[in-house]
């Protein structure tokens, strides 16, 4: 991500992702919160790291892809492309 122009946005979401799971882990502790309102903050942690994701992949096709492409690394940046594609199916 040499080339990042949403850096910011993502280092925004991370900070906001380490906010929630702090939260979280208070929430372990307490007597007072049930499992379930657990399980759900957990899978909102879960959908906003995946969105982290999706946004770094975005970049991923929109600059290094684009540019590999302008280059004429075509073979070369597909294959690397498929790799982080690969990648972030398994977020899932």
């Amino acid at each position: 991500m040499d080339t990042c122009k949403n850096c910011r946005k993502i280092n925004n979401r991370i900070n906001k992702i380490i906010g929630q799971l702090n939260a979280v882990n208070k929430m372990v502790g307490s007597e007072d919160v049930s499992c379930e309102e657990i399980l759900i903050q957990l899978n909102a942690v879960k959908s906003a790291v995946h969105k982290v994701g999706q946004v770094i992949l975005e970049n991923h096709l929109k600059h290094c892809v684009n540019l590999g492409l302008k280059n004429g690394d075509g073979d070369e940046i597909l294959v690397t492309f498929s790799k982080a594609i690969e990648q972030f199916s398994r977020m899932t």
